[in-house]
């Protein structure tokens, strides 16, 4: 169980800074800027690394671990727990950035710069 909540946590904090950085550069216009904000997600794996990774391993990302299940480096029963952990860290992080910034329409979210179907080319 404490693996579980590892996982959770570490995605909650990765989401929030990392999201909340995205967040502060487009309210700041731009003060952050896109090196500033690849520091903090980078920064942020790295220290979640250093607190969960001899917990949980510190996947903090449900690709990391379906990778891992996959090449036999993680047990498959723990998968979806890992998975449910990663999701609720990940949708209560956002949460909380909805609920500090009400206003922010896009809160961090990628968007094609013209038209949908453009970004599909």
């Amino acid at each position: 169980m404490k693996k579980y909540f590892a996982e959770a946590i570490g995605t909650f904090v990765l989401v929030f800074c990392g999201t909340g950085a995205i967040v502060i550069n487009h309210a700041t216009d731009g003060t952050v800027t896109h090196l500033g904000i690849s520091i903090t997600f980078g920064l942020v794996v790295m220290a979640m690394i250093y607190t969960f990774g001899s917990v949980s391993g510190a996947h903090i990302n449900p690709a990391v671990s379906i990778g891992f299940a996959f090449t036999d480096r993680f047990a498959k029963r723990d998968l979806l727990p890992y998975i449910i952990a990663q999701f609720i860290g990940a949708f209560a992080a956002s949460g909380v950035l909805k609920l500090l910034f009400p206003t922010d329409k896009t809160l961090g979210s990628t968007l094609p710069f013209d038209t949908a179907m453009q970004s599909l080319y």
